[in-house]
């Protein structure tokens, strides 16, 4: 039987903030310990406390209840007051830890709550009872923790709660209520976890009220806890971090290699990596900060460590997420044994065999083959039995959306151009306004800058139909270059083990149908190693011969594309600079700011999911360096494109698109731009996005800020703007595009960018990957050997024209690559069951606002409207680069999606 008793409350005064609080009479309760935790305020040990059990998932768990208000109007001495019985309930989820809860229970472990008021406007010295009850579980996760206890009347409004974690473990916060208050509901919305408290150290958190306040405006009772809460999460910038902290601060890249992992220092040697950051030469956004030891071999490079690297402990992925990426990725792996293993045992160390062993990786209906289990039995007598089973469905991946429709699809130059501008890296096509082509490297080390594909190769590709003067000028001459950023690396990666590299060029021809036809690609090696540059132009061929060549060239020129895609339209534009928007906003925006509460669910698991990216995707001889031609390089590479490429101002999409001449400027259009061409699936539809985006932020921007004033005396987004361009993006500091923060339009230009970045720019080139790249001939990620015609000898070229597919196959990722890059693509490309899409939920924020909350009414409706509008275009056969035979439709830009690989929705953030 649960008895509820009595809990007597004694009001005291904290001498310190001169905040008055309501604590139980055998201890104080004050919020001074921030500032000394030594501080006594009173001394009210000889009273014996009361309390109340309350069940925690079946188990019985002590409740102490401590209300704590901010300071009403003196009353007269001895006059009468009036109170309210004000009911609060704490949701909160703990991890069931059976005997630990038991333990806990009889401790008498607890949650101890108080009241913050808004204002500093009352004084009392009263006692005050209450009662603490137990009343159960909200649902079959959250657990109620209630108290009851009577506040004054002039108490004023709530500006926050203040919790303290008395269990010996971490509880996440969902949210309180305030229930009793003659304007209704007050709900509290926290969504934290709290660390409990030790001997050693008090811990309590300050959650403040739904109602947002710019610097200027905070009320006079939460001006202190506002900047000590931000000081606690940025810390001292000194120690290791530990599990469970909340501290945000910058580093640079300096944990990819793994130069400790061998006794012998010269195996060691080839798993150093160059620190990413605070240098001109490799200059790198900031990660998160996590005090590691720096390595014995390389005091450049921070240690490693076998446990999750750390992230503030809100940033960790959720259960359900977790859940979701760790069965998705160990499915993944065990699928990969199949093509590693077979590969292993068969024999071939050297490729797929054939094209149609390629694709058994897909036949999910089919058992392995007979000759592969007859070999595993030999090897694995102990589980040959339960293979068949198994095998038929586990060891199979999923048929991918372009294999499914098109067998055939690798092949078509139409789907080759088409997808430059439908697939899932659309942000490498550029209009072609100069001619010749040329490149800026120094022609003293890479040799002639003039590019091999000339005015006569065109036109002659051309049939003198058009001239490459007029081709220019009616734009329909386009290009994805890769020259630069690659052929300074070839003669490096060639030095590696079981790869190759080019700088390479690809050039289009816009057709009267408004698709992307290929007529020439260009591979170079750069002069050195005692050779002269090479460079040859491939054309589509019109013979048996030149058309295996032009395949071949395809092969290497997407294995370039694929890399690009990965390290620079993914990584250095999404994954790697939102991370430093995430530190920002955590450590110069208080949580109670409007642009923080605007921001939060563009952030969420980034920063999480960039270090599990360090622990096994990006990291020395990890699934990038050992899946992608550049190899060890690849880090180095991402970051001379971040050198080189990326500036802010054009990471919008209407100003990317502008920059690569794939629209101009047109104050008619409902965009404010023209496309160059009209039916380019990711810009049109991602164009609506902006838009909308653009129009939801304008308007919440507006609200908060009427006029330009109030920004320049915001000292918390000024704060924030200036340590994103001088620090989290530190090594761009002194470029002069940097935006200035002067008005509204500036705040909003600026919030858009963020936000399309995290949510339409990477769902565009992230959620497709399986579909478009896991049948690998269509987006292979390694280009293992070079062309046959360079260098050709006799023994070469005639192997080539005897078995051209052997050729191809050879140059192809190994099947022990494949798998790992299938594994990697599985994960990346899959939406977790607690997804979180833009427009799905708004902040309890926003609907406490009456503007904000119909401006976020306004935003949920349009983008319903967006998703039918890109149903409507998918059925459109006009649009050829979105419909048609065996065409996958261009869905990433639909903002919601079911769980599961589905090539399409939006997340608010880089979330995967």
């Amino acid at each position: 039987m649960l008895i509820k008793p009595q809990l007597l409350l004694y009001q005291q005064t904290n001498l310190f903030t001169a905040k008055s609080t309501l604590s139980p009479l055998h201890t104080t309760f004050a919020y001074n310990n921030l500032i000394d935790r030594k501080r006594e305020i009173c001394n009210a040990k000889k009273k014996t406390h009361s309390t109340a059990e309350c069940c925690v998932r079946g188990e019985s768990s002590k409740l102490n209840a401590v209300a704590s208000p901010g300071v009403p109007a003196p009353l007269a001495a001895n006059a009468p007051r009036k109170t309210i019985k004000i009911t609060t309930t704490v949701i909160v989820q703990i991890k069931d830890d059976g005997l630990l809860d038991y333990i806990d229970n009889i401790m008498g472990r607890k949650i101890l709550v108080q009241l913050v008021a808004a204002e500093d406007n009352y004084n009392n010295d009263k006692i005050i009872e209450g009662k603490a009850y137990k009343e159960g579980m909200e649902d079959d996760n959250d657990i109620e923790y209630k108290c009851e206890f009577d506040v004054p009347e002039g108490f004023g409004d709530i500006g926050g709660v203040l919790v303290e974690n008395k269990h010996g473990k971490e509880v996440y916060v969902r949210r309180i209520y305030l229930d009793g208050f003659p304007g209704g509901r007050i709900v509290v919305s926290c969504k934290s976890f709290v660390q409990p408290s030790t001997k050693e150290e008090t811990i309590k958190r300050i959650f403040f009220s739904n109602k947002s306040y710019l610097p200027t405006n905070t009320p006079s009772g939460l001006i202190d806890y506002r900047a000590e809460d931000l000081r606690a999460l940025r810390g001292d910038g000194n120690g290791e971090r530990k599990y469970g902290e909340r501290i945000y601060d910058y580093d640079v890249y300096n944990d990819l290699g793994n130069p400790d992992k061998y006794e012998d220092p010269e195996k060691n040697h080839g798993l150093k990596r160059k620190v990413l950051g605070g240098s001109p030469e490799l200059p790198y956004p900031r990660r998160g900060r996590t005090g590691r030891p720096r390595c014995k071999n390389d005091k450049t490079a921070e240690s490693l460590t076998t446990d999750n690297i750390y992230v503030p402990r809100d940033e960790y992925f959720s259960e359900v997420k977790m859940e979701n990426h760790t069965d998705t990725t160990k499915g993944g792996k065990t699928q990969a044994f199949v093509p590693g293993m077979e590969n292993f045992i068969i024999g071939k160390e050297l490729g797929f065999p054939y094209f149609t062993a390629i694709d058994e990786l897909f036949n999910e209906d089919d058992d392995l083959s007979e000759k592969f289990q007859e070999k595993l039995k030999n090897v694995f007598l102990a589980i040959i039995n339960f293979l068949p089973s198994w095998g038929k469905k586990v060891l199979r991946f999923r048929t991918p959306s372009v294999l499914d429709r098109d067998k055939f699809i690798w092949i078509k130059d139409e789907e080759f151009g088409r997808q430059t501008l439908a697939g899932i890296n659309p942000c490498s096509i550029q209009l072609v306004k100069e001619w010749p082509l040329k490149s800026n490297l120094d022609p003293a080390i890479y040799g002639p800058p003039e590019s091999a594909i000339t005015t006569e190769v065109v036109e002659m590709v051309m049939l003198g139909r058009i001239t490459v003067d007029e081709a220019i000028k009616e734009k329909r001459l386009f290009v994805i270059d890769y020259h630069d950023l690659f052929l300074p690396y070839v003669h490096k990666v060639r030095d590696l083990e079981g790869t190759n590299l080019y700088g390479a060029r690809a050039l289009f021809f816009r057709t009267p149908l408004e698709t992307l036809k290929p007529i020439a690609i260009e591979l170079v090696r750069p002069k050195g190693r005692g050779k002269d540059q090479w460079k040859q132009v491939y054309l589509p061929g019109w013979d048996s011969t030149s058309g295996w060549l032009w395949k071949l060239a395809k092969a290497q020129f997407l294995a370039l594309d694929s890399g690009y895609h990965q390290l620079i339209s993914h990584w250095i534009r999404t994954h790697c600079s939102v991370e430093p928007y995430v530190l920002a906003t955590n450590r110069q925006l208080s949580a109670m700011h409007p642009i923080y509460r605007l921001l939060k669910p563009h952030l969420r698991y980034t920063m999480n999911i960039n270090s599990l990216a360090r622990q096994d995707l990006i990291n020395a001889d990890g699934i990038i360096e050992s899946s992608f031609s550049p190899g060890k390089y690849c880090m180095e590479i991402s970051s001379g494109a971040y050198r080189e490429l990326w500036r802010f101002d054009q990471e919008g999409l209407p100003a990317d698109l502008i920059k690569r001449g794939m629209a101009e400027k047109d104050p008619n259009s409902d965009t404010g731009v023209k496309l160059t061409i009209e039916d380019y699936p990711y810009a049109s539809d991602g164009l609506i996005l902006w838009k909308i985006i653009k129009e939801w932020v304008s308007a919440y921007v507006n609200r908060y800020y009427p006029n330009e004033s109030y920004i320049k005396s915001d000292n918390e987004i000024n704060g924030w703007w200036t340590e994103i361009r001088t620090v989290g993006h530190g090594d761009k500091k002194d470029e002069p595009w940097w935006p200035k923060l002067e008005n509204q339009d500036d705040l909003t230009e600026i919030l858009v960018t963020i936000i399309w970045v995290a949510s339409g720019h990477h769902a565009a080139v992230n959620f497709g990957q399986y579909d478009f790249a896991a049948y690998f001939p269509n987006r292979p990620t390694i280009s293992r050997t070079k062309m046959p015609n360079e260098d050709k000898t006799d023994e070469s070229w005639k192997s080539f024209l005897s078995r051209p597919e052997d050729e191809i196959l050879s140059c192809y990722p190994t099947p022990i690559q494949v798998g790992k890059v299938l594994a990697t693509l599985t994960a990346l490309s899959n939406h977790s069951p607690d997804e979180e899409y833009i427009g799905q939920e708004p902040e309890p924020s926003w609907t406490e606002d009456e503007v904000i909350n119909l401006a976020y009414e306004l935003f949920y409706n349009r983008l319903l409207e967006l998703d039918g509008i890109i149903d409507a275009r998918n059925k459109n056969h006009k649009l050829r680069n979105r419909t048609g035979a065996g065409v996958v439709p261009y869905e990433f830009l639909k903002p919601k999606s079911e769980p599961g690989i589905t090539s399409k929705g939006v997340p608010n953030s880089v979330s995967i």
